[in-house]
């Protein structure tokens, strides 16, 4: 499935972009368009389906929101408004600032990573009330490992090999126990979905995180995870990179050294649980991209919209994933993060 530009036109129609000229960006993602609002500084982001299964208009919203909490940073686009779902566009669209840069060069701008996490997390908290729409749950590692679990039911349909599958099993139990033993840990705003190819780098170095839609209030471990796992510094191929544990340790040395000394140290004894989670959610999420997106496209009817098909999406960015996929769910990729795990494990026992 392509992107109807006269169908986004018809939708600008009524608003002061009417006239603008739109310049679609390459498709190499599974959830947005991208379109350019030539001349001004502004982009349209327009969903192809919600990734947290919600329906069109409250996707919207929780977009809406990520943005524009995430705005103080300094480290994320500036939100200007929304396009409503219509006919024309089924989720509606974000309107947000066209950040001028370029993708990532890991190691070198992991630094600079880790300093836009830091001001994220470091934004004030609002009150529990204030929260709405953004997830903010009670236990932030008993919420995520939920999310693990829901995934994890299409393991069994995803032809792993028995090796990686009792990997997994077992990390699933490690995980689960740790989790089940946790007192709920300290929570801030977090992206949950900070891999180096969602980042650009603007001409003066500052790392901008152009992809917010599952941001929410949680542990931010789990950002620097997803930041530095295989799985997500592979990713992209534009931002590919195979990270040493040192390097590794050193972004999170600079993420540290960014934050206040006392947020620092309440969040540090979190980031090793949060790794082991968060990689289990990724080989999760593997899994069922695996069984889901070889299915005909899902009609919505306004409900769910969360959508793996591979009708919308181009054929080459879906031999991509299905390569990352393929490459995640191997047993040389899986032994290679649990020999990572252990060597950041006796760290955090040595310190």
């Amino acid at each position: 499935m392509t992107l109807d530009l006269q169908a986004v036109r018809r939708a600008l129609a009524d608003g002061p972009d009417a006239d603008t000229q739109l310049t679609p960006l390459a498709d190499t993602g599974l959830a947005h368009w991208h379109v350019a609002l030539a001349a001004t500084g502004r982009l349209l982001r327009i969903p192809k389906q919600s990734q947290m299964a919600l329906a069109p208009a409250d996707n919207l919203a929780y977009q809406a929101a990520c943005f524009a909490r995430a705005g103080a940073s300094g480290h994320t686009p500036r939100f200007h408004g929304t396009l409503p779902p219509s006919r024309d566009l089924p989720m509606g669209a974000l309107i947000v600032d066209h950040v001028e840069g370029r993708p990532p060069r890991l190691p070198e701008d992991l630094a600079a990573i880790a300093r836009a996490f830091a001001a994220i997390h470091a934004l004030a908290m609002p009150e529990p009330a204030a929260r709405a729409p953004l997830l903010n749950p009670d236990h932030a590692l008993a919420q995520v490992m939920e999310e693990v679990l829901t995934q994890a039911v299409y393991l069994d349909q995803a032809a792993i090999g028995d090796a990686v599958r009792q990997h997994i099993d077992r990390e699933i139990a490690t995980a689960s126990a740790e989790v089940a033993d946790a007192t709920p840990p300290p929570k801030r705003l977090i992206s949950f979905d900070g891999h180096p190819g969602n980042f650009l780098i603007t001409p003066h170095g500052r790392a901008v995180l152009v992809d917010l839609e599952k941001a929410r209030y949680g542990q931010p471990g789990f950002d620097l995870a997803h930041a530095t796992l295989y799985t997500s510094t592979t990713w992209d191929l534009a931002t590919c990179a195979e990270l040493s544990v040192d390097e590794i340790r050193d972004f999170l040395g600079a993420w540290r050294d960014a934050l206040p000394l006392d947020l620092a140290t309440n969040l540090a004894p979190w980031l090793m649980i949060t790794r082991r989670i968060m990689w289990l959610w990724s080989v999760t999420w593997c899994a069922k991209w695996r069984v889901l997106h070889g299915h005909g496209r899902r009609q919505t009817d306004g409900a769910a919209s969360q959508d793996w098909s591979a009708e919308l999406t181009d054929d080459a960015t879906v031999a991509h994933v299905r390569g990352r996929v393929d490459a995640y769910l191997s047993e040389a990729v899986v032994d290679r993060v649990l020999a990572e795990f252990a060597a950041l494990a006796a760290d955090a026992e040595a310190s």
